[in-house]
């Protein structure tokens, strides 16, 4: 019976074999799992950001383009707030924000750079490093003595060869080192939607700001006016001698006193317009940006409210610091995992001619595959301390979680009470103000019959001044803080139509559970 020749396996296919039994062994990862925080427990889930309920409808001051707002909890947030204000300058002006402004590109830059930033490691962590290399050269050797005399040799050599190397993830540093590396990039891409949301209030924010300076400034001009329109007044009568002449002297100080508070408005306002050009993405000096007035923001009449759980998947400051806590757990098991052995496997396969035309003819073959294991065996405690450091970094990051959740809450009630509060404000400040109107008409006319002292008709005037530009800043206040509250809510960034904001989940790299 003829015996049966066992034939050993190619070199190439014992190589696949022995990166195909390291794939096999690389399945599990030391350290923890990381999951995503529970949300905080609420007191009352009739009212989960205040201690006392808010009311289902704020006051209102329809004089005062002051309508009622009320609260709808659950509401979604849309992508798009910033148009609740019914302003199309507005939404213009946001629009260019987002295309032009350098703090946004910045931070989309960065994505990229630590999407790259994965790819390159996990490149290099994930598959065999292959390296391939060509080498000629020219040698003298000495080949033999003849009559004691040695005899050199020249000739030419031509090499090729493949070597490659892995290492075994058996204790998944590896793995989690990734892990770390996808945090980072949904870190970065958090940092993306926190710059829109920050771009796109600032830019509302800054708007309302300009027409509240607008209105303030129209109002200390009407008064001027008025007071103007009854210095004329009071110069007849001292002509009359119905007055001293002190009188117009105390007119014109209290005019003047009214004008000087005009070019501090207007300076304010002069800044405001070169911060919306900045925030647009132009230089302060460029024109072209619309101008807006009181008269042309509507407040919502619906404002969204989101439950507690809710909330937490929105803020995008939230998710960006759930994510560095993340990366912080990856840390955690990489470091647990460098206590460990480490194998790596080794193969090469060259090939030598002494003639480059008969290379593959004539040539040389050499091929290795072999194994190295690192154990740790003694370093002064130095990877336990790692350990340990990595442990203190994570509790580090869950404590900045937990206080950047506590602050989510807190602009949330913070906007939620400023809403409500600011309705009473501007209900009793339109009517201080028809009031403070309406006494001095009462007064300037009981002074031209005499019935009232000049003194009382100067007290009349600045209280009208003072109840009308505290009325354009209630206006604005209730603005503001509709905004504020679009903000603390997350903005609607999850809802965006474009990839600007959008956060693209199925682009990110697989998480390791």
């Amino acid at each position: 019976m003829p015996q049966k020749i066992l034939r050993r396996p190619p070199p190439v296919r014992l190589a696949a074999l022995a990166f195909a039994a390291a794939g096999a062994l690389s399945a599990c990862a030391v350290g923890p799992n990381f999951r995503t925080p529970e949300a905080p427990a609420v007191a009352d889930a009739a009212h989960p950001y205040t201690p006392a309920p808010l009311p289902a409808r704020t006051a209102s001051a329809p004089d005062a383009a002051g309508a009622a707002q009320s609260f709808a909890p659950g509401q979604d947030v849309p992508a798009d707030w910033w148009k609740v204000f019914g302003s199309p300058a507005l939404d213009e002006l946001v629009q260019a924000a987002l295309q032009h402004n350098p703090t946004l590109a910045a931070a989309q830059a960065s994505l990229r750079e630590a999407q790259e930033n994965y790819a390159a490691d996990a490149g290099a962590r994930l598959l065999p490093s292959v390296n391939g290399n060509l080498q000629a050269a020219r040698q003298r050797t000495q080949a033999a003595v003849v009559d004691g005399e040695p005899v050199a040799t020249t000739y030419n050599v031509f090499s090729a060869g493949v070597d490659v190397s892995y290492s075994l993830d058996l204790f998944g540093a590896n793995k989690r080192a990734l892990e770390g590396l996808a945090a980072q990039i949904d870190y970065q891409r958090f940092q993306v939607e926190g710059a829109w949301l920050t771009l796109t209030t600032n830019v509302v924010a800054t708007a309302i700001q300009e027409a509240s300076l607008r209105a303030q400034l129209k109002a200390t001009q009407d008064v001027v006016d008025a007071e103007s329109k009854s210095l004329g007044l009071i110069s007849k009568q001292v002509e009359l001698g119905a007055l001293a002449r002190s009188a117009v002297l105390q007119q014109r100080t209290l005019i003047a006193q009214t004008q000087a508070q005009l070019p501090a408005l207007e300076k304010s306002l002069a800044q405001t317009r070169h911060q919306l050009a900045v925030l647009a993405g132009r230089l302060p000096g460029d024109g072209g940006l619309p101008t807006f007035e009181l008269d042309s923001l509507h407040l919502a009449e619906t404002l969204p409210v989101s439950v507690p759980s809710a909330l937490l998947r929105q803020r995008p400051d939230v998710r960006a610091s759930e994510a560095l806590l993340h990366a912080a757990s990856a840390q955690v098991g990489v470091a647990t995992a460098a206590q460990y052995p480490q194998i790596t496997l080794s193969g090469s396969l060259d090939r030598q001619s002494l003639k480059l035309d008969k290379f593959f003819s004539n040539g040389i073959t050499a091929w290795s595959i072999g194994a190295g294991l690192v154990q740790p065996i003694f370093n002064g405690g130095s990877l336990r301390a790692q350990k340990r450091a990595a442990e203190a970094a994570y509790d580090a990051a869950n404590a900045q979680y937990q206080q950047t959740v506590l602050n989510a809450f807190l602009g949330v009630a913070n906007a939620l009470r400023a809403i409500d509060t600011d309705a009473d404000a501007l209900r009793t400040q339109a009517e201080a103000e028809a009031l403070a109107k309406e006494s001095l008409d009462l007064i300037q006319r009981q002074y031209q019959l005499g019935a009232a002292s000049y003194l009382a008709t100067l007290d009349a005037q600045r209280s009208w001044l003072q109840t009308r530009v505290a009325l354009a800043q209630a206006q604005a206040g209730r603005h503001a803080d509709t905004a504020a509250l679009f903000q603390a809510l997350g903005g609607g960034w999850w809802n965006a139509p474009d990839a600007v904001a959008a956060l693209d989940a199925a682009s990110a790299p697989a998480r390791a559970n």
